[in-house]
């Protein structure tokens, strides 16, 4: 019962000492859920109280089926301008049609996370790189401020693709309403000087009292200034999403994104938090399971697509969170508030909001990885790029589909072209090592020894094949292929081994193959390799390989090699 209800485990053993660092965790994560979850509503394109919806019941299924005791889930940037990228192209921003869409996909979202933990498929994640994830972020997250800049200005900007926000920009500068821009930087800079005096200073509610005041005493709506208005309250009721089959078929390549960015980000800072912790273990299955429940639960009470988020969860364990107990605190903050305090809001200008949300991705901007690929790693660099690009001007869903198609691009490439190593002897020892990183080595000219740096199977045995036909001559005896690092070889691989030794028999050219792991022999045995009928030679060195080809001196030991099954 414990694996399918992690909280049964710190529920039981409940530790009272624990329980003063849980209240003051879950207070500070729910006040900052106040004005985080309305900001991220309103950026996802749904009123702000669906933000504070979103942040009582999906906090409360994970609290109990989660295996992290410290992420702090909810609304988040990513997820929310996502979903008003995908979402929009169904409905207007804020209708009840637009609403609906929302609530529908996470329905989606959380039904497919589910479904992946249930099927144990989390390795799938595995399909988005690093570098993909760190670049689709990055952009995403300029995207996020850039969207901003219409609520800091006051003006009417045009958002989804970089380009065209900049030119809307620079059309509508000139409208800019300076009461509006006030505000939003003088929020901006007190967010971001009072988050230097203390990380877990609740600075974004901080900003929302001081800007609601502020519109209050100087009756600055009537300058201009727009603020949220009237927030409904009371607690979401039980109502289940608007199934349409045409609104599924359109959102079904966003539930799919969003399922696989919202699990690796929410996972990530699981694990960063746990390592911090000995009492327990992050378990990536159960996590997708935890995460969709919680978001299709979450749907059935208005709630959109929620995740764990950096920031937050960062806060709940730097505050003392010790067990999921914390997040029902927070939760219950909403629920408070949903009940007695929306009424204060109204007068929230939307320049706050913008704010609080252009200082929280801004961290999200990672410059510093990519000059790190730059160096590290070309490939990888170019992968980054793409994907920036990629999301910056063409668009969201586009970018981190044309990321992870050139990703898994680069993986087939590198699959398909291993590390291949000419060698040589080491002076006065028995050692073979790379030509090309050694100096000194004794080479022979009639023969051609080389490392293979992976498995032998259909998609690279062709660049074996080539590598050693490109590398043999009139004056070579014998080919050796030192097998150490492979680990495996398919049917397939046997095939063209066998053709590479029907090649190099027709020009009286010995083939051997030596250190063979016994899996390899395993496989070689089952396909009743012959050494006479296929040319196919096996010694446990390279030495005794080369002793074999020009000393016509047999170890004696090639039957063992291939019948025995012992590593």
């Amino acid at each position: 019962m414990e694996k399918l209800i992690p909280s049964l485990q710190w529920i039981k053993a409940y530790n009272p000492a624990n329980l003063r660092g849980d209240v003051i965790a879950g207070l500070t994560v729910g006040v900052m859920l106040i004005p985080q979850g309305m900001a991220y509503a309103m950026l996802a394109g749904l009123p702000p109280i669906y933000g504070l919806y979103a942040s009582i019941v999906p906090l409360i299924v994970y609290a109990l089926l989660g295996t992290s005791r410290q992420l702090a889930v909810g609304p988040v940037a990513m997820v929310s301008l996502l979903v008003a990228s995908g979402v929009g192209l169904i409905a207007e921003g804020g209708t009840s049609e637009y609403i609906s869409a929302a609530i529908l996909l996470a329905f989606m979202v959380g039904a497919i996370q589910f479904l992946l933990g249930a099927f144990r498929l989390g390795f799938l994640v595995n399909l988005l790189s690093h570098p993909v994830i760190a670049a689709f972020t990055s952009g995403a997250a300029i995207l996020i401020a850039v969207s901003q800049l219409k609520h800091l200005f006051g003006i009417h900007i045009e958002t989804g693709q970089l380009h065209k926000s900049i030119l809307s920009i620079i059309e509508n500068i000139g409208n800019t309403n300076l009461p509006t821009l006030a505000i939003g930087l003088t929020a901006i800079v007190s967010i971001v000087l009072l988050k230097q005096l203390h990380k877990t200073i609740p600075t974004p509610l901080i900003v929302v009292i001081l800007g609601t005041l502020a519109v209050y005493t100087f009756n600055l709506d009537a300058l201009g200034v727009k603020t949220i208005g009237e927030v409904p309250s009371g607690l979401p009721i039980f109502e289940l999403p608007t199934f349409s089959s045409s609104a599924i078929l359109t959102l079904l390549p966003l539930a799919l994104a969003i399922s696989f960015i919202s699990f690796m980000e929410s996972f990530a800072v699981a694990t960063v938090i746990q390592k911090k912790h000995q009492d327990y273990q992050v378990d990536a299955n159960q996590e997708l399971r935890a995460l969709g429940l919680a978001n299709v639960v979450g749907s059935f009470f208005q709630s959109y697509t929620v995740t764990g988020g950096f920031s937050r969860s960062a806060v709940n364990n730097d505050a003392g969170a010790k067990t999921g107990l914390a997040s029902i605190i927070s939760a219950l903050i909403i629920v408070v508030t949903l009940l007695f305090l929306t009424q204060y809001f109204e007068l929230l200008p939307n320049a706050v909001l913008a704010a609080i949300i252009m200082v929280a991705v801004y961290g999200l901007i990672d410059i510093k990885e990519a000059k790190h690929l730059y160096h590290s790693d070309k490939l990888d660099f170019y992968s980054f790029i793409i994907t920036a690009l990629s999301t910056l001007f063409i668009g969201i869903e586009e970018g981190i589909l044309i990321g992870t198609i050139f990703s898994i691009g680069l993986i087939m490439y590198k699959i398909s072209y291993p590390h291949i190593a000419k060698m040589g002897l080491v002076p006065d020892t028995n050692e073979f090592r790379n030509t090309k990183r050694f100096e000194s080595l004794e080479t022979f000219d009639t023969l051609l020894i080389v490392r293979f740096d992976a498995q032998i199977f259909y998609a690279n045995v062709k660049s074996l094949k080539s590598y050693i036909l490109d590398n043999i001559n009139e004056h070579t005896e014998g080919v050796i292929l030192e097998a150490s690092v492979v680990t495996n070889v398919d049917s397939t691989g046997v095939d063209v081994l066998k053709e590479i030794a029907k090649t190099l028999r027709s020009k009286q050219i010995k083939f051997v193959i030596t250190d063979v792991k016994g899996p390899v022999r395993d496989v070689f045995h089952r396909n009743h390799i012959d050494k006479d009928k296929h040319n196919l030679h096996f010694e446990l060195t390279t030495m005794d390989a080369v002793n074999l080809i020009l000393n016509n001196k047999t170890s004696g030991k090639e039957n063992i090699i291939l019948q025995t099954s012992e590593a």
